[in-house]
């Protein structure tokens, strides 16, 4: 059946609309709704049931834990045993905001939403229609990104549609999202905080605030063998159908080895497209390129990734070369992105191997 597709802004709530996709979640039914991450595909966290609702809706693999979304601090008691001082200062800082952090769950958490773990990923975002739904749930949302597994993360309501559309009762179009890449996400079961996922939310920032703080090995490494913590630290994720490339060393070389690569895949017949800087679009001459924003502005490289992995998708290229984004705040979380993505498939230009 057909998603019922409700329009809002974070401005002017649709209240009726919120109330009605607060029951469908009660009854144990999903929504997707708007963050200002991406667009979430929403369950009840408490409902084991639900919650294999959304992996079977995403064809995800139920080992994969969920992050459970809250809209008020005084929700977070009933779902962990102990909130570390560190994590209270984050909070304080960061919350409502692109944040997830991982406790020890309490029993109300079933294990179904945690994927098998005795931890539990937490969220509050700062999004009007998503605090607004939340609530009108009963106050624990658990939600994945709103695709299907595997596949770019959606950025608007229609991203949704061409995934799941058929697959949830109800889909909350709140229009584009802010941010465009999913929550930093800090697990604090550890002595040390330890960043899972890397996001808006930078090391940087985090060290301000809780001085020593370390990257996870499964960021740099996959393996098969590890179960996964946090969304996304062990399966392929963001995927265009395409195979993915990027192209990594000094601009110059980067381009020409570009340039080199399209024209021999057109020369076989091949539709090749070229993720670039808004800078350097004009320097491709052959295949579809597209611009993923401006170097000077990362965080429209941020917002328009995943939007422009699912238009080649739409374009039907053979293959996709990027060029690489170590921008100084958000490029470890873009980069985190575009190498899961690629499967990690990185071509480094004669200058950068030296």
């Amino acid at each position: 059946m057909k998603a019922i597709l409700v329009t809002m802004t974070p401005e002017h709530l649709n209240i009726e609309a919120l109330k009605q996709a607060g029951q469908i979640l009660k009854d144990g039914g999903l929504v997707a709704f708007p963050t200002e991450t991406v667009y979430g595909l929403g369950g009840n966290a408490l409902d084991p049931k639900a919650s294999m609702k959304i992996y079977a809706a995403k064809g995800r693999p139920s080992d994969n834990p969920l992050i459970v979304h809250i809209a008020d601090l005084d929700s977070l008691p009933a779902i962990v045993k102990n909130i570390p001082s560190k994590a209270s200062a984050l909070a304080e800082k960061y919350w409502p905001g692109p944040l997830t952090m991982i406790f020890q769950k309490t029993d109300l958490v079933p294990l179904e939403t945690t994927g098998g773990l005795d931890s539990v990923a937490v969220r509050f975002p700062s999004d009007p229609i998503a605090q607004s739904l939340i609530r009108f749930a009963g106050g624990y949302v658990a939600a994945p990104s709103a695709n299907t597994s595997g596949r770019p993360s959606p950025t608007m309501a229609e991203h949704v549609e061409e995934d799941l559309g058929d697959a949830v009762d109800m889909i909350i179009d709140g229009g584009p999202v802010g941010i465009g890449l999913e929550s930093t996400i800090v697990d604090f079961t550890e002595e040390i905080p330890v960043v899972l996922r890397p996001g808006y939310i930078s090391l940087e920032m985090l060290r301000e605030t809780l001085g020593e703080v370390r990257m996870d090995r499964g960021l740099l490494i996959t393996d098969s063998k590890v179960h996964p913590k946090a969304p996304g630290m062990k399966y392929r994720h963001y995927a265009p159908k395409a195979d993915l490339s990027i192209v990594e060393g000094r601009e110059e070389e980067v381009i020409a080895r570009i340039n080199q690569m399209a024209e021999k895949a057109r020369e076989e017949g091949k539709t090749v497209g070229i993720i670039a800087a808004e800078e350097t679009a004009e320097r491709y001459p052959v295949g579809i390129v597209k611009t993923i924003g401006k170097r000077s502005e990362e965080e429209t490289i941020a917002r328009h990734l995943y939007e422009v992995l699912r238009e080649f998708d739409k374009c039907q290229v053979n293959e996709i070369y990027s060029e690489a984004f170590y921008t100084p705040r958000m490029g470890q979380a873009i980069m985190n992105r575009l190498l899961k993505a690629a499967g990690h498939k990185i071509i480094k230009t004669q200058e950068e191997q030296k």
